[in-house]
C-alpha cells in the first residue's frame, strides 16, 4: 500500500514513459478554452503597434512644462483608432483619449485632471516626465517574438492573446478520450426507478464531469454487472479509448472482479492500494497498451481518487505537464481527530470572512455520502503523520475542482 504522493508519482512516471505522442487538431478560437496549444504562437507585429496613451488628457512635450503654469495651444483631438499625421511642436499639445496613438513630437501625456482647458488652449498645472502615461511601441512584445509555447493551457488571457495576434484557428492537441465504466449489480441507470436495495449510477455522472473539468473527452459506457464475461467485454470496449476508468469492483469481496479480469487480460499493475481514506482500494495499470484506473465504487472515494491519480494522466495525454495538486493552508475552525494511520481527505468548507482562510470539516457519513460532498467546497487533508489537530492549527486544504 503506497502513500498517495508515491502512487501519484507512479502514474506520472508510467504515463511519461509510455504515453504516445498526442495527436493534433485545429479548432476555432472560440472553442479553444482549456485546450493545450500544439504549436508556438508569435507576435505578428509590435505590441503595442504605436506609442499608446494610458490616460485621457493632453499629449505634450515634457520640456514645455518646465515652468508652471503654462498655456499650450490645442492643435488636435485624437481618440483611439484615429490617424493624426501632424506633429506637436513647442507650445502645442493634442487632446488625447486612452488607447490612442501619441502624435509625433509629443513625449508625455498630462492627465486631464491636472489641466484647465479654455477654448483652443489649455493651462497645464503639473509637470510630467518624458514617457509618462505612455506605453512605448513594442514594449509588450516585438514582432516575431514567441508569445506562447506548445504545451500552454489556454485560459481566457491566452485566448485574448491569440485573438490579438489574429489567430482565428488554433493548433491544439486532441483531448484524450476517457472511457468510464461503472460496475455492480446494485447499480441502475439514472432515469430508472431503483429497487429497495439498488442505487442509481451517479459515479458515471460525476466521472464524466471530472473528465471534462480535467480537459478530457468522457466516453460513458453501460454499467457492467458482477459477471466476468460481461465485465471483460465492456473492459475490451473501454480499452479502445486512451484511458479506461472503472468505478467499483476493486475491493476484496467475492464479486469484486475488476483486478481478476484485468489480470486475465494481461494487465500490468503499478499499485492496487493507496494509504488514503476515502479511496484506499485504488488500482492503476496498463492493459493492451492503454492506461487503466480502477477506482473504489463509493462516490466520494471515486471523486477523490480521480482527482489525485487520473487528472495528471489526462494532463499528460493532453500534451501538457501534470498540474500539481493545488494545496493551500487554512486555519482549523474546530479540532480534527482521525484514528486510521492513513492520509484523510475530508469534505470541508473554507471561507475568508475573518480575512484569512478558515476551514471546517463537515459532518459526513463516510465515502458514500454525496450529500455532504455537494455541500463542501474543498477537502481538509489530514496527513497520516498528524492525525490530531487543534482549532487554530494551520492545515492543508485541497480545493474541489470546479467549485473553489
Amino acid at each position: 500500500m503506497l502513500p498517495y504522493a508515491e502512487a501519484r508519482r507512479k502514474v506520472v512516471e508510467a504515463v511519461s514513459t509510455r504515453c504516445p505522442a498526442p495527436r493534433r487538431e485545429v479548432v476555432a478560437l472560440h472553442r479553444a478554452l482549456g485546450r493545450i496549444l500544439a504549436g508556438e504562437v508569435r507576435a505578428d507585429r509590435d505590441y503595442p503597434p504605436f506609442d499608446r496613451s494610458t490616460r485621457d488628457g493632453f499629449a505634450v512635450r515634457a520640456a514645455d512644462l518646465a515652468t508652471l503654469p503654462v498655456t499650450l495651444q490645442i492643435i488636435a483631438e485624437i481618440k483611439a483608432g484615429d490617424t493624426f499625421s501632424g506633429e506637436v511642436r513647442a507650445g502645442q499639445c493634442a487632446q488625447i483619449m486612452t488607447g490612442a496613438a501619441v502624435p509625433a513630437g509629443a513625449d508625455a501625456v498630462v492627465m486631464i485632471e491636472h489641466t484647465r482647458p479654455s477654448g483652443a488652449s489649455v493651462v497645464m498645472e503639473r509637470k510630467v516626465a518624458p514617457g509618462e502615461n505612455i506605453v512605448p511601441r513594442g514594449s509588450e512584445s516585438k514582432a516575431g517574438k514567441i508569445l506562447l509555447q506548445p504545451g500552454a493551457r489556454l485560459g481566457y488571457a491566452e485566448l485574448a492573446l491569440l485573438g490579438q495576434v489574429g489567430c482565428a484557428d488554433v493548433n491544439v492537441y486532441r483531448r484524450p478520450r476517457v472511457a468510464i465504466l461503472s460496475t455492480g449489480d446494485e447499480v441502475v441507470e439514472v432515469g430508472q426507478q431503483p429497487g429497495p436495495f439498488q442505487i442509481r449510477n451517479s459515479n458515471t455522472v460525476s466521472l464524466a464531469a471530472q473528465v471534462e473539468l480535467a480537459g478530457g473527452e468522457p466516453v460513458p459506457l453501460p454499467n457492467a454487472p458482477d459477471e466476468a464475461t460481461k465485465l471483460r467485454a465492456l473492459i475490451e470496449r473501454g480499452l479502445e479509448d486512451d484511458i479506461l476508468v472503472l468505478s467499483g469492483g476493486v475491493s476484496m469481496g467475492k464479486y469484486d472482479l475488476v483486478e481478476t479480469v484485468l489480470r486475465d487480460m494481461g494487465a500490468e499493475f503499478f499499485f492496487d492500494a493507496v494509504a488514503i481514506r476515502p479511496g484506499k482500494p485504488a488500482v492503476f495499470g496498463t492493459c493492451n497498451g492503454k492506461f487503466v484506473f480502477g477506482l473504489p465504487g463509493n462516490p466520494v472515494s471515486t471523486m477523490v481518487t480521480f482527482e489525485l491519480f487520473v487528472v495528471p494522466a489526462i494532463d499528460m495525454l493532453n500534451g501538457a505537464a501534470p498540474r500539481p495538486l493545488p494545496f493551500f493552508k487554512a486555519k482549523l475552525a474546530a479540532p480534527v481527530k482521525q484514528k486510521a494511520t492513513l492520509t484523510h481527505f475530508l469534505p470541508a468548507n473554507v471561507e475568508w470572512s475573518t480575512g484569512e482562510p478558515v476551514v471546517k470539516e463537515l459532518p459526513w457519513q463516510g465515502s458514500g455520502d454525496i450529500v455532504a460532498l455537494a455541500q463542501a467546497n474543498c477537502y481538509l487533508v489530514v496527513p497520516e503523520t498528524r492525525l490530531e489537530s487543534a482549532a487554530g492549527d494551520w492545515v492543508d486544504v485541497l480545493p474541489r475542482r470546479g467549485v473553489l
